[in-house]
């Protein structure tokens, strides 16, 4: 009896896995007071593109740190635009680290995120300006240079360009130089943008 009992138990355990791992089972574990249900039930949730609506409104509610990392993983796995258009809500938040925790990511899913960066490069928000600026320094597509130096002939505010020229210091070729030069005569009273740009300048040209 003993044997048949513990066979029916691992039957019921058996179940229960399988329920927990269907979508609707994992959207409600992923609102479970426990945090290693939230967790588990946010890595589980990879498996269901459809889900990255549910993952972003969790996220921008959730405190605990493995169930946000969690959540964020699951995003990066299942990537898309739909998930990029989810976290770049996130750029917008007063929350340092979870915005910051989305730039991480973001950088990740370079494919996802081009289709959307010239617009975030000109969002009425300096701040989300910056950011996507950010993003660009270790997202590895090919337009990241020329994205830049839209930057700096567009953009009429300093924090943006001088960021910009930073990182145009440290990935742009010669097609940048034009460009970087001409920043001077724009922002010809801010000392800091003739010293950024001269510095990019000669690390581009090897000096």
């Amino acid at each position: 009896m003993g044997f048949i009992k513990n066979k029916e138990e691992q039957d019921i355990l058996h179940k229960e896995r399988k329920n927990e791992r269907n979508l609707a089972g994992l959207l409600e574990q992923l609102k479970d007071k426990d945090p290693e249900t939230r967790c588990w039930a946010a890595r589980d949730l990879a498996s269901y593109p459809q889900s990255v609506t549910s993952l972003a409104s969790v996220l921008a509610e959730e405190t605990h740190l493995n169930v946000r990392e969690a959540i964020l993983t699951s995003l990066t796995l299942i990537g898309g635009s739909e998930a990029v258009s989810e976290l770049v809500k996130f750029l917008r938040s007063d929350d340092a680290s979870i915005r910051n925790d989305v730039i991480e990511v973001m950088k990740s899913m370079p494919d996802a995120v081009a289709p959307i960066m010239s617009d975030l490069l000109t969002d009425a928000d300096s701040y989300v300006r910056i950011f996507a600026i950010d993003i660009l320094e270790s997202l590895r597509h090919p337009h990241v240079e020329k994205w830049l130096i839209d930057v700096i002939l567009d953009d009429n505010h300093v924090n943006v360009c001088s960021n910009a020229v930073n990182l145009l210091g440290e990935i742009g070729t010669d097609d940048a130089l034009t460009p970087l030069k001409s920043l001077k005569e724009k922002f010809k009273s801010e000392p800091y943008i003739k010293f950024a740009v001269d510095m990019a300048v000669n690390k581009i040209q090897g000096n």
